[in-house]
């Protein structure tokens, strides 16, 4: 079994909910990684408000209560970066591991998985954006081959438990199908039955909450 598929599959013994909560955490710090690459170049200052990925789309932001205004898509990005690091450095929406118990109970809330499913659907846009707009400097600066390996990681933690609806995934198909073959393909190789039902579980329960945009 590749070694990608063990990094997603939880081990045995381990809480699903907390799981994902160190993964998000973790996808965050790749995404910003690669973004910091990208946020001097002054290509960024060429897209305009309302110009969004797939064609048609428009990115939209609120900061606050009132109407959320149209932005750029590097402007997205550094509002969901933003806003995804306001989130994982709270602690009362993401305790620290010291208090276990208390960790381990915020991570079983539905409050908490309708927080990562948000963090992965903007995490995915994200990708998306970069893939579309700025793969070709990233290749430029030999670090598409990071890029793939990130994205594949991520798609593969997603697909294991659940974290994307299928509308968020239509845009990038043309790479996403090819990862999911792949992770389908790996995961024949084996995986316990506790940690398949475990992500089972975990699909199952943010399918069943209000979806936040």
């Amino acid at each position: 079994m590749p070694v990608i598929f063990l990094k997603v599959a939880l081990p045995p013994g381990e809480s699903c909910a907390a799981w994902v909560a160190v993964h998000a955490i973790d996808f965050y710090n790749d995404v910003s990684t690669i973004w910091a690459v990208m946020s001097s170049d002054p290509y960024l200052n060429s897209f305009r408000p309302g110009e969004g990925f797939p064609s048609g789309v428009e990115y939209r932001w609120s900061d606050g209560p009132g109407e959320a205004l149209s932005v750029s898509a590097p402007v997205y990005i550094e509002k969901v970066l933003g806003w995804i690091a306001d989130q994982i450095n709270d602690e009362k929406k993401f305790p620290d591991d010291d208090d276990e118990t208390e960790a381990l109970r915020v991570f079983q809330t539905p409050q908490f998985a309708a927080l990562c499913g948000q963090i992965f659907r903007r995490l995915f846009r994200v990708y998306g954006i970069i893939y579309s707009s700025f793969f070709g400097t990233l290749e430029a600066l030999d670090m598409a081959p990071h890029l793939n390996s990130c994205f594949k990681h991520f798609m593969f933690f997603c697909t294991e438990f659940g974290l994307l609806p299928e509308r968020e995934i239509e845009p990038l198909e043309v790479l996403v199908k090819p990862i999911r073959k792949k992770y389908y393909a790996a995961k024949q190789g084996g995986v316990s039955a506790a940690g398949s039902k475990a992500a089972l579980v975990w699909h199952l329960k943010v399918l069943a909450l209000p979806l936040l945009q």
